[in-house]
């Protein structure tokens, strides 16, 4: 990525900057924004994750660039994060977006601002900028909503397809560790320790109230912006990446939205694009100001002309749990609903993916526990082998369905569909669909896959237990995609009963009776189209000046699976230690993280599965310093999830608080 020093204007930083809300409590901001009195749009990033520390890198390389062509930037700690006050009690509350309106408020009454204001944000960032959208703040004209969704149940950490996710627990422990952390003393004054600790005895342990909602009920309905897309009038430009946990949102999002909406999909992990992993990075920053300029500042810049959607569509190539680079081509089309794009049927026939369905038959499928532990993280970050491996290691524990070997080449984008005859043994069961690339050489490349609760076979609202032996039929949605097929490689479907530790497994073991030859799936085959050989190039990737942190210890970084061939257990674990960093902008404060994840389970057992995560942060200046350590743990019996959860802080050598959890929630068809 190319550094820019030079920009049209001058920029002159403040930081802190604090915005008071109604209620008394101050948001902390940093704002970039060009030197001197000229009025100017702004440009709003609204986190949880610590503008001082936490974000900053980022923040570094993106709002200096946009303050350098003519806007105000900035970054807020949400109330309860960072150096702002309160307590944060959950995420996407009515308080965090009724705060948002208060800080546009706060923002368009500035000098500096000429009345229009856009949003910006990856994941937490994505989804609070839809959300706020939906409240319609007069002053918010434009949205940037990259890696977020418009469903809060459907389609992000915590259920996917009515199943339960391992990232739900994950992401709680995440979160359980950042609300611990302090604000800076220099910022808050001699508040700082009462603002700690109403942080520690307030924040609490957030899986507990995501799994007392295992169904698709009010408390996942708000802040999902698909419950009513004509609420967003803003203009929204959607960004998602194929490698990312975030991949379909942007596409119902073009279908669903009133207000004028571009998509852009890249080959990205869950980063922004101008240095996001496997590239092509493209030159992110560049296209947004093409954006805002002409919804903010009402030039003319062509963006609007130019195809609704641009698509990555990826070559196949062999799997890889890290990928710098996927090679492939940008697509265009006018619409989602593009008729380039024309389903074509294959059946799952006994001998295997072909155009015509041959006789039924059923076949018995039973997996063991540990399929799907060549899946990857469900969100890759795309910095170290998080993403998914060969699929050959899952076809033992699956039912496989191969085409013959391809003779011509063709191109998907969209998601692919199945519609499965079947019948299971239990109340409560599950399937997971992975769709691959198989190489000439037997290699198998996961192109798109999903899950299903089959107690959701209906609806998500409202499921039913299975009635054992009786045969369904269920309709099974993948993750929407872009790949090409070469000719001399060959398509796979391959079924299984779990899929860990991607999902949590079902209360007992499961064996499905798939039926051949009344199976199928839909392919969204695309054909080349004129609009993809007109499109502009991207611009080379660019960014401001990188952060001047020292490396006071060297990131470490450890995972991999282990099998005990004694007791036939799986292990995966995960150890991260990110380093001391001394950030010499905020007067010698000094970070440090580290945290290990434990997963085990048995083959055999899926009442064995555990989830173990311990995190430590460290902040400090000098003799001063904190220290504060997160546990959660997880299992589950046939009826219940047992969660137990620590917290312990200390300020130098003294134990400042202490807290523990120890609770039982009841299995809701999950």
């Amino acid at each position: 990525m190319k550094t820019i020093t030079e920009f049209p204007h001058e920029i002159e930083v403040l930081d802190p900057v604090f915005i008071e809300m109604s209620d008394g409590v101050r948001l902390v901001a940093k704002i970039w924004k060009p030197k001197g009195t000229e009025q100017v749009p702004a440009i709003l990033e609204y986190l949880p994750y610590r503008r001082s520390d936490g974000t900053a890198e980022r923040d570094a390389l993106t709002h200096p660039y946009f303050a350098g062509h003519g806007y105000a930037a900035i970054r807020v700690d949400m109330r309860g994060s960072g150096d702002s006050e309160g307590v944060m009690e959950g995420e996407y509350l009515p308080q965090e977006q009724d705060d948002a309106l208060e800080v546009i408020n706060w923002i368009t009454a500035q000098p500096w601002c000429s009345g229009s204001v856009g949003m910006i944000g990856i994941s937490w960032g994505g989804f609070n900028g839809l959300q706020v959208a939906a409240r319609q703040p007069d002053a918010l004209k434009a949205i940037v909503s990259i890696c977020s969704t418009d469903d809060r149940y459907a389609d992000d950490i915590h259920y996917m397809g009515g199943c339960l996710m391992m990232d739900n627990p994950w992401w709680s422990s995440y979160m359980f560790s950042l609300n611990t952390t302090p604000p800076d003393p220099l910022v808050a004054g001699n508040k700082w320790k009462e603002i700690w600790l109403e942080r520690l005895r307030g924040s609490g342990l957030w899986i507990s109230g995501w799994l007392r909602h295992q169904r698709r009920d009010d408390f996942w309905k708000h802040g999902s912006v698909c419950e009513d897309f004509s609420q967003i009038k803003a203009a929204v430009y959607a960004v998602g990446g194929w490698a990312d946990g975030y991949s379909n949102a942007v596409f119902r999002l073009l279908e669903g939205l009133d207000s004028p909406c571009k998509v852009l999909v890249g080959p990205w992990a869950h980063k922004y694009p101008h240095f996001a992993k496997p590239g092509p990075a493209i030159g992110f920053l560049q296209e947004c100001l093409r954006w805002w300029d002409y919804w903010l500042k009402g030039i003319e810049t062509g963006i609007m002309d130019e195809p609704a959607l641009r698509a990555w569509v990826q070559d196949g190539v062999s799997p890889q749990t890290f990928y710098d680079h996927r090679p492939g081509r940008w697509a265009a089309t006018e619409s989602w609903q593009s008729q380039q794009v024309k389903s074509e049927i294959w059946h799952l026939n006994s001998t295997g993916l072909e155009p015509v369905a041959q006789n039924a038959q059923a076949l018995t499928l039973c997996s063991p526990q540990t399929v799907g532990m060549a899946g990857g993280r469900w969100c890759a970050f795309g910095l170290d082998p998080d993403g998914p491996g060969d699929q050959r290691a899952e076809a033992g524990g699956s039912l496989v369905f191969d085409t013959p070997v391809l003779e011509v080449d063709f191109s998907i984008l969209g998601a692919p569909e199945l519609e499965l005859e079947l019948e299971s043994d239990q109340p409560v069961a599950m399937i997971a669909a992975v769709l691959s690339d198989v190489m000439p050489d037997g290699a198998a490349t996961r192109v798109s896959y999903g899950v299903l609760n089959l107690t959701h076979r209906d609806d998500h609202e409202h499921p039913t237990p299975l009635t054992p032996g009786k045969r369904y039929r269920v309709s099974l949605k993948l993750n929407d995609c872009g790949h090409r097929f070469a000719t001399g490689h060959k398509l796979r479907i391959a079924l299984s009963t779990t899929y860990w530790p991607v999902i949590w497994p079902m209360p007992e073991k499961v064996t499905l009776r798939i039926v051949t030859g009344q199976s199928t799936v839909a392919l969204p085959v695309r054909h080349a189209a004129d609009l993809d050989a007109g499109l502009p190039e991207f611009l080379p990737p660019e960014g401001a000046e990188p952060l001047d942190v020292e490396q006071l210890s060297n990131p470490e970084f450890e995972n991999g699976f282990q099998s005990d061939l004694t007791t036939g257990e799986v292990t995966y674990r995960l150890k991260v230690d990110e380093g001391e960093m001394r950030h010499s902008d905020h007067e010698g404060w000094t970070t440090a993280s580290t945290h290990e994840e434990v997963y085990r389970i048995h083959p055999d057992d899926p009442l064995s599965a555990s989830f173990d995560v311990t995190w430590t942060e460290e902040v400090s200046r000098g003799a001063w310093s904190v220290a504060t350590r997160t546990r959660t743990r997880m299992h589950a019996t046939k009826t219940h999830f047992v969660l137990k959860g620590e917290l312990e802080a200390h300020c130098g050598e003294d134990e400042v608080y202490r807290q523990t959890w120890d609770e039982e929630i009841p299995r809701d068809l999950v």
